[in-house]
């Protein structure tokens, strides 16, 4: 359970117990993050559902405005950092060797200042929620608005098995954390959620989709990445359930 604590601590900003917490109890909070996505999406489907009783866009209004305030904008930084990288290095691109290109990238990523990358990709991911959100609502599916954030946690720990680790940082602290066990039990619970929201059948091809890229663009996983795969997912897997919400 300390582990709960740990992953809804670092993962929201909703009160809880203070714990003195290891480096090693901090990477094994991983294990906890789909739990805390749980609550995340518990209370963002609950404000959808509250703003619903008024009309479908301040229902979506006051679940982007709770999602974002819950998660204290954590992954859109993550978001931010990485189309700030992406798009730098595309634009210094040219006569720069691979390497160059790769060292550039890496050296806008380490950046702590925000782009007009990363204020576009920030911006335009808000919208993008608040726009689909919006035809959940009236469609009255707050079901798969409650359990995207619940499936979208379970990427960093199938990244971390998976991606190198682009620098020591953030991201590669998870890496042994995460076991087989794991990452078994929370496709179960994956699977039994998509009975209930069968959208969420394509979370694995979102999942491999977005390692693909980190690998082939950035190289690696780092917490950016784990941030920008998190806010993407949740974008893609609200897509999904509209497309299902209109075809079921």
């Amino acid at each position: 359970m300390k582990g709960l604590i740990i992953a809804i601590q670092f993962l929201t900003r909703l009160p809880t117990p203070r714990l003195a917490v290891s480096s090693a109890e901090f990477a094994a909070s991983m294990r906890w993050f789909p739990a805390a996505g749980l609550i995340v999406g518990a209370l963002v489907a609950g404000g959808a559902f509250v703003g619903a009783q008024i009309d479908p866009w301040t229902g979506a209004l006051a679940a982007l405005l709770l999602w974002v305030a819950v998660t204290g904008a954590l992954h859109l930084d993550g978001l931010g950092d990485i189309a700030d990288a992406s798009g730098g290095a595309h634009k210094a691109r040219g006569p720069l060797s691979a390497l160059e290109d790769r060292e550039r990238l890496l050296a806008v990523l380490a950046d702590p200042h925000i782009g007009s990358f990363a204020a576009v990709a920030i911006g335009l991911q808000l919208l993008a929620k608040l726009v689909l959100m919006h035809s959940l609502v009236e469609a009255r599916a707050f079901a798969p608005i409650a359990l995207v954030p619940f499936a979208a946690r379970i990427g960093p720990l199938v990244w971390s098995r998976w991606l190198p680790d682009l620098h020591s940082g953030l991201g590669s602290k998870f890496r042994g954390a995460v076991r087989p066990i794991d990452l078994g039990i929370w496709a179960v619970l994956l699977a039994a959620s998509a009975l209930l929201s069968p959208s969420l059948f394509a979370v694995p091809l979102v999942f491999l989709l977005w390692g693909w890229w980190l690998r082939r663009r950035i190289g690696g996983i780092s917490g950016d990445g784990h941030g920008a795969g998190i806010e993407i997912t949740e974008s893609l897997l609200l897509l999904a359930a509209l497309v299902w919400a209109h075809i079921a």
